[in-house]
């Protein structure tokens, strides 16, 4: 006689537990890039909403910038019994290997599965998907997911169109096997892409295509490169139908949303995604002022810095969304539930 399941498979989801953040002490302001760029501060500031960013120092690498995020996320969560590290990066310490593994084990979780994942500004949202399917088959029962670049590294530092657009940083989430009605659960995961305009952002040195080519590349491919114009009006376009499909998934009206957390990729690109979904300028959490652009870790920086200042609150209805090179893009949702922070 077949017994009753003590738990139905299908109430099981991925469940925030804990969450942390790290930007690097070096933090140039408007004035600073103004005093040997071709451009001023208020020019920056209208066209991009950024004031200063947190830059990487010199020797400064993505898995530091990671482990920092991954202890404090750990801590938050009490204890750093995880199965998986999921890293999600366009900035990776080198090639090859992955920094993922060179992660765990600096943060002393050597033997657990660790690799990383690439979707550029889209990849929290990415490592998010993965960390719960992990989760749901039963490959793991706590996951820790960071996002951490330093994209600095890839900017020609002579050009003003993308220099002050970019800043450096890691967040980080720990999830663990729960019930899909819980405070903390990870509602349905939206992704999509579209390798047809994948030359809208990309940096062409390095990979395979380039090298292949059986000559050195020249200066400008090994800087990274976007076309900003046709980036804005896909961004808002992608971001703001991805969130909308989550929102639906998680039964939500789009005014019952309580904040939505965006990628910071530009405030005015935030803004028109906020206004296509007709969510007022208060519902909008937003750092891009002091941290700029951190690419794929701007959406869990952005997390736990408005955790931390008690702009998310529990109970709060948050929906998430990104987009990125590839051309990627993503949308989730989460009711924000009660954690406990070590970022200060």
């Amino acid at each position: 006689m077949g017994g009753i399941p003590l738990t139905d498979p299908r109430d099981t989801a991925a469940v925030m537990c804990g969450i942390g953040h790290w930007l690097p002490p070096q933090v140039v302001t408007n004035a600073d890039l103004s005093s040997r760029l071709d451009t001023s501060e208020e020019w920056i500031r209208s066209r991009t909403g950024i004031a200063s960013r947190h830059v990487a120092g010199p020797g400064t690498a993505t898995s530091d910038l990671a482990v920092e995020a991954g202890a404090r996320a750990l801590k938050s969560a009490g204890s750093s019994d995880v199965q998986a590290l999921v890293l999600a990066t366009t900035t990776p310490d080198r090639p090859c290997p992955a920094t993922a593994p060179e992660v765990a084990s600096r943060l002393g979780l050597t033997g657990i599965a660790a690799f990383d994942v690439s979707a550029v500004c889209t990849g929290f949202l990415y490592g998010l998907a993965t960390a719960a399917g992990f989760i749901a088959t039963g490959l793991a029962d706590r996951v820790l997911l960071i996002a951490a670049e330093t994209f600095t590294t890839l900017l020609d530092p002579e050009d003003r169109a993308t220099v002050p657009i970019f800043g450096d940083g890691a967040g980080a989430m720990v999830l663990r096997r729960g019930s899909a009605s819980e405070p903390g659960a990870i509602g349905r995961v939206v992704l999509g892409s579209d390798g047809e305009h994948s030359d809208l952002i990309a940096v062409e040195a390095g990979g395979s295509r380039q090298r292949s080519a059986g000559r050195p590349a020249a200066e400008e491919q090994t800087y990274f490169q976007m076309q900003g114009r046709k980036v804005f009006r896909h961004a808002v376009e992608r971001m703001s139908a991805a969130a909308i499909t989550a929102t639906e998934a998680a039964g939500w009206r789009m005014d019952e949303v309580d904040r939505l957390v965006a990628h910071q990729a530009n405030a005015r690109i935030t803004a028109a995604v906020a206004s296509e979904l007709g969510l007022p300028a208060d519902r909008r959490a937003q750092n891009i002022e002091q941290v700029g652009n951190t690419a794929g870790a701007s959406v869990p920086i952005l997390l736990a810095q408005a955790a931390a200042d008690g702009s998310l609150a529990p109970g709060h209805r948050v929906l998430l969304t990104a987009f990125g090179g590839g051309l990627t893009w993503g949308a989730a949702t989460v009711l924000w539930p009660g954690l406990e922070l070590f970022d200060h």
